[in-house]
C-alpha cells in the first residue's frame, strides 16, 4: 500500500486533523541512511509529522524544515518537506544502538535534551523560524508543545514507528489533531476524552488501521469529514548540478588542491545518500564556471 495522507475536519469546522501512514518512506530512508532501529524510529517520527506538516502548507513553492539539535547520541535530524508532502531527512548519527527502554526503541534517550526549530519558507522576504525546548524527546510531545506555543494551536500530535526484529520497518504513521479559535467547551472536553482512549498509534498501526481509521477511532463522535487524501513519499531533488554548487562553495583553492591530487573526488548528498562522483575534468570546470 502506498503511503497517504488524510486530511479532514468535525465538530462542524471546530477541528482539523491529518493522519498518515508512511512504511514506506520510512523503510526507504533507512535503506538509504542504513540506520539503526532506534535512529529509524526517530528519524520516522519526524519524516511523518514533516509531511503532515508540509501538507498544511498552501503555496507549491512553500518548504517546511524541521531541525532537532539535541545532545543525545543521536546529534540531530534534520527533515524537509513541501505542500506535496514529498519528504526528505537524515539523522546526524545514523548508528546509535541503545538498549530498550520499557520493551520499547529508546527514542527520548538517543535523541536526549535539545532544541526543535521549525522554518517555513513561504516565499517572503525572511522564512518564518519557531522554536522551542524539547519537552520529552520523544517528537509527537515535542510538537505537541510547539504548536500550543510558538503557534498558539492547541494540537495533539501521535507518531510511531515500528519495526520487524530484521530491523526493516513493520508499520509507520501518526495523527496531528488540532483546534480552530472557535472551537467549543463541550468539543474540546470530547476530544480530550477521545484522545484518552487512543494511547498507542503503533498499536493501532500495527492492527492495519488505516488513516480513516485512525480519524474515526479519534473524531468519528465528532463528526468526521474527511476533505482529501494525498500521496506521500521520500523524495529528494537533489542532482549532480545542484551538488556542484555545494563544491564549488569550498573555493578555488580548495578545488585547486583536489586537481593537483589528480583524484576523483565522491560527495554525498546529506538527505538521500546519493553520491555524486566528480572527475578532475569536472573540477577543472567547476574552476572555470566560477571566474
Amino acid at each position: 500500500m502506498k503511503d497517504y495522507i488524510v486530511r479532514a475536519t468535525a465538530a462542524a469546522g471546530q477541528v482539523r486533523a491529518f493522519a498518515a501512514t508512511t512504511r514506506e518512506l520510512t523503510e526507504t530512508a533507512r535503506q538509504r541512511h542504513g540506520t539503526s532501529p532506534v535512529a529509524t524510529a526517530a528519524l520516522g517520527r519526524l519524516l511523518t509529522a514533516g509531511a503532515m506538516m508540509g501538507s498544511m502548507m498552501k503555496n507549491n513553492t512553500d518548504v517546511l524544515t524541521l531541525q532537532i539539535r539535541s545532545g543525545g547520541p543521536l546529534a540531530g535530524i534534520t527533515v524537509t518537506a513541501d505542500s506535496h508532502a514529498n519528504v526528505k531527512g537524515y539523522v546526524l548519527n545514523p548508528d546509535v544502538m541503545l538498549p530498550p527502554k520499557n520493551g520499547k526503541l529508546d527514542v527520548g534517550g538517543a535523541v536526549g535534551a535539545g532544541l526543535l526549530q521549525v522554518i517555513k519558507d513561504m516565499g517572503l522576504k525572511e522564512p518564518y523560524a519557531g522554536q522551542t525546548v524539547l519537552v520529552s524527546s520523544e517528537i509527537a510531545e515535542d510538537l505537541t508543545y510547539y504548536f500550543a506555543s510558538s503557534e498558539q494551536v492547541p494540537s495533539s500530535v501521535g507518531l510511531g514507528v515500528l519495526m520487524e526484529k530484521n530491523n526493516t520497518v513493520r508499520c509507520a504513521g501518526g495523527f496531528i489533531v488540532q483546534l480552530m479559535p472557535f472551537a467549543e467547551e463541550k468539543t474540546i472536553s470530547r476530544l480530550e476524552e477521545s484522545l484518552e482512549n487512543v494511547t498507542s498509534v503503533t498499536a493501532l498501526l500495527d492492527k492495519g488501521y488505516t488513516p480513516e481509521q485512525l480519524l474515526y477511532a479519534l473524531l468519528g463522535n465528532l463528526g468526521l469529514e474527511i476533505t482529501d487524501t494525498l500521496e506521500t513519499k521520500f523524495y529528494c531533488n537533489c542532482t549532480k548540478e545542484r551538488v556542484e554548487q555545494a563544491v564549488a562553495s569550498i573555493g578555488r583553492k580548495e578545488i585547486q588542491a583536489m586537481i593537483d591530487e589528480g583524484k576523483d573526488i565522491e560527495v554525498k548528498c546529506h538527505f538521500c545518500n546519493t553520491a555524486y562522483n566528480y572527475s578532475v575534468a569536472d573540477l577543472k570546470e567547476i574552476i572555470e564556471r566560477s571566474k
